[in-house]
């Protein structure tokens, strides 16, 4: 489990002044302010984050090191992280995706189906990108009680229990 984790994306610049548009993937989008700073992918960059406003799909926000237009433009799709320990706990059966992340799915007989490369969102549900050296291609798996019905995070695998003919 990596150390950082992602909270929002720059979608672009918001004005001319330095404002940049934030998408926030929080349960509360106005919560990624709380988490500020926020770093990079890597951690080497620290970007202190206010939020101005709402703003149709996120938020304006004055971002640490962007003062102009320019500025903005040039970080557009910067993924911005939190450290995990920022975070909040989580209930018993609610999980972090960048978790999920790197998981060995068996299905409900114990044979291994492959391993989480990514987790997707398409606007109808979390997709767990399974990958193996059994599958042809990748295999996306609903990430519902029904096809997952067991995440052991300390054993590092997932239960799945896919629809017929997915794998």
């Amino acid at each position: 489990m990596s150390d950082l984790v992602c909270v929002g994306v720059v979608a672009g610049a918001f004005g001319v002044r330095g404002e940049v548009r934030i998408k926030s993937f929080c349960a509360n989008p106005a919560d990624i302010e709380t988490y500020s700073p926020l770093s990079n992918e890597d951690g080497s960059q620290s970007y202190p984050l206010v939020l101005t406003r709402a703003v149709k799909n996120g938020f304006a926000a004055h971002l640490g090191g962007v003062e102009t237009k320019e500025d903005a433009d040039a970080i557009k799709t910067l993924k911005l992280y939190a450290r995990r320990n920022q975070l909040p706990s989580l209930p018993d059966g609610e999980y972090y995706l960048a978790d999920l992340i790197g998981l060995e799915v068996y299905d409900t007989g114990g044979t291994l189906l492959g391993r989480v490369k990514d987790v997707q969102n398409h606007g109808a549900g979390d997709l767990l990108e399974i990958h193996g050296s059994g599958l042809n291609s990748t295999v996306l798996l609903p990430f519902t009680l029904a096809a997952v019905p067991t995440v052991d995070l300390s054993a590092g695998r997932i239960i799945a229990d896919p629809p017929d003919g997915l794998f």
